[in-house]
Order: structure tokens, then C-alpha cells, then sequence
């Protein structure tokens, strides 16, 4: 996929003020640990994660994805937007789309179609591909991708299952730790058509392949026992070396589709899942890493804003330059990847 008419006229993100620790959340988990003997440090050295952000008990997604969005458009004039898209895995309820709580909140115009795009942790890239081919085809000016991920319920959940659930053995625990990396924040987008566009950052085109036949390796939902909430089982290995294979294949056919060679790429913002996952995919998809922009360390997986977020704070402490080409690459459980180039 290719676009001439679009560009990213601007991101913004928002972090919560609370940072919890992996220390303190290993401290919660005593009874887990002491049961199954596991000494302290363990998600740290297995995800490389020192600690992510949640938000207050009660916060909802939309709230955190109106922050995000006032700051996105601020200076912008909004009876131009012709779209609203809510990609977070996070919502506020099944129905009405969460993009519907966004819009009135922002008080967008009725002109402007509200809707919401689910696909784990690529949505927002995935997002960016819908309003995207909605401006190059005319159909749109302009469109406003926003998300707002809360992990601090799923990270709840999961050390109330590892500590009271007699069924957890240390073979089977291992599919509950990736929940205890993730973190919160909220992230806004806004693309427009390239002849109307001040900030003239162009979104060039990318690529997309799926292996579905992974799409086992990391499942979540509701918890049928309604005192837990939300948990999720993940095969974290696995899962890792499936999504690099994918992601070569998919970097290939980008670097193809937009005549890039590695050496091109000035900076890289990918959606972060931990240290060993970041470290393997440059080293396959042969990218200097000295070009990332890692946030996973102190922000944790942070789902569909991950890779916006990073974008942002990259822009807000000034490592990208007028002109470099940027390389924003996704991956969700699923297993889906999407990778995309940035003139900026």
C-alpha cells in the first residue's frame, strides 16, 4: 500500500501518575511465590520490565483518549474531521462504541463518523490504515485516531488468580506473567490530506501480513468467576519467535514496497513488549537499535498505544529531525504485523 495525499499532522499521549513497580507487585504476589518458590526479580529478568503506569481505579478509557485528543488537536479546526476511530483493546462498554462517549466529550460534529477498531495490540496501526485510505481517496480531510489502555484491571486480576488459585503449579503460571507487564496510557493521532496539511509529515504506505494459526498463543477476556475481572493466558516464547517470523517476512515487503533499504531508516518506534522480544527482532530483521525509541523498560506493554505513545514522547524529546524516514513497527496477538513508513 502506497499513499501520496496523507499525512500526520499530529500525536499526542498521556501517561498516568502512578508508577507501580515489578518489586512491589512480586511483594503482592508473596503467597504465589512462596507456594511455588520463586524468588523475587523473576518479571523483571523475564520481560526486562522495571515498571509501567496505571491509572486510578474507576478510570475509563474514553476519559484517558479525550486527554490524548485535546492535546492531538489543539490549534486544529475540528468540523474538518470526518472521522473518529476508538482503537483501544480497552473499552468502556460493548455498546455503544467507546468512540461515541470520545466524540460527544470533544464535542465533534455530527458530520464526523464515530466508531471503534479492535485488533489487540495493532488497532491503532490498524486504525491509522482505515483513515488513511479514507483521505487518499477523498472521502475524508481529515481524521482523529485516538486509545486509551488501562492494564492496572488486568494486573489486578491476574495477582488475585496467582495467589488463591489451587490450580496454579509453576508450569502453568508462566501463561500468567505477560499480564503482569502491562501498563496504561492514552494516545491521539491526527491525519489529513496531504494539500491541507501544515505539518506536511507524510504517511508513505506500508504492509500487513497474519498468521492466523498463532492466534492460541495469547488469548484474554472476562473471567467466567465474576470476583476476578479481566485475565489473559499467554505463551510468551512462543509467541515471541512466532511474531519475529512474521515480522521479517512483513519488513521484507515494506522495505520492498517503498524502495527503503535498512540503512534508510532513521528512526525506529515499534510496539513494545519487552526486552528480549526487541533485542531478537532488530537482530533478525537486521536494524540498528540504536535507532528505537524503547519505552518498555519503564512503561510496560501498553497495548495499541505502545507504538503512538512512543511515537510522541520520541517527537516531545526532540530525536526526530525534519525529513528522516521513520519506520512504525506493529504486531498484535492474533498473530497480525503491520509495519509503516513516515516521511517526516
Amino acid at each position: 500500500m502506497k499513499y501520496r495525499h496523507v499525512c500526520i499532522e499530529s500525536v499526542a499521549h498521556v501517561l498516568p501518575e502512578r508508577v507501580v513497580t515489578s518489586l512491589e507487585l512480586e511483594q503482592r504476589l508473596a503467597p504465589c511465590y512462596e507456594r511455588l518458590g520463586f524468588h523475587a526479580g523473576r518479571i523483571e529478568l523475564m520481560s526486562g520490565i522495571r515498571q509501567r503506569r496505571h491509572f486510578a481505579p474507576g478510570t475509563r478509557p474514553s476519559a484517558i483518549a479525550v486527554q490524548a485528543a485535546e492535546k492531538a488537536l489543539a490549534g486544529f479546526d475540528r468540523s474538518r474531521l470526518g472521522a473518529l476511530i476508538f482503537a483501544s483493546v480497552c473499552r468502556d462498554f460493548m455498546e455503544p462504541a467507546t468512540a461515541t462517549v470520545v466524540h460527544r466529550a470533544l464535542g465533534l460534529p455530527a458530520t464526523c463518523q464515530p466508531f471503534d477498531l479492535s485488533n489487540a495490540c495493532l488497532g491503532f496501526a490498524n486504525a491509522m490504515l482505515v483513515a488513511a485510505d479514507q483521505i487518499e481517496l477523498g472521502h475524508l480531510d481529515s481524521a482523529l485516531v485516538v486509545a486509551g489502555e488501562d492494564g492496572g484491571p488486568l494486573v489486578e486480576a491476574t495477582i488475585k488468580r496467582l495467589n488463591e488459585d489451587p490450580a496454579i503449579n509453576r508450569k502453568n503460571s508462566k501463561l500468567s506473567f505477560a499480564s503482569l507487564t502491562i501498563g496504561s496510557g492514552g494516545a491521539a493521532m491526527v491525519l489529513t490530506r496531504a494539500e491541507k496539511s501544515r505539518a506536511g509529515h507524510r504517511l508513505l504506505g506500508g504492509r500487513m501480513l497474519a498468521d492466523t494459526s498463532a492466534n492460541h498463543l495469547c488469548q484474554g477476556g472476562l473471567s467466567p468467576a465474576s470476583d476476578l475481572g479481566p485475565l489473559m493466558e499467554t505463551d510468551s516464547e512462543t509467541l515471541m519467535h512466532e511474531g519475529v517470523k512474521l515480522a521479517q517476512q512483513v519488513w521484507a515487503q515494506t522495505r520492498a514496497e517503498l524502495g527503503w533499504g535498512n540503512g534508510d531508516v532513521d528512526r525506529l518506534f515499534t510496539h513494545q513488549v519487552g526486552v528480549m522480544h526487541r533485542r531478537l527482532l532488530f537482530e533478525r530483521l537486521e536494524l540498528d537499535a540504536s535507532r528505537d525509541f524503547p519505552t518498555v523498560e519503564t512503561l510496560g506493554n501498553i497495548g495499541s498505544v505502545s507504538l503512538p505513545l512512543g511515537l510522541s514522547m520520541g517527537l516531545e524529546q526532540g530525536v526526530v529531525k525534519p525529513g528522516q524516514k521513520l519506520a512504525l513497527l506493529g504486531i498484535g496477538s492474533g498473530l497480525v504485523c503491520l509495519n509503516l513508513g513516515v516521511q517526516w
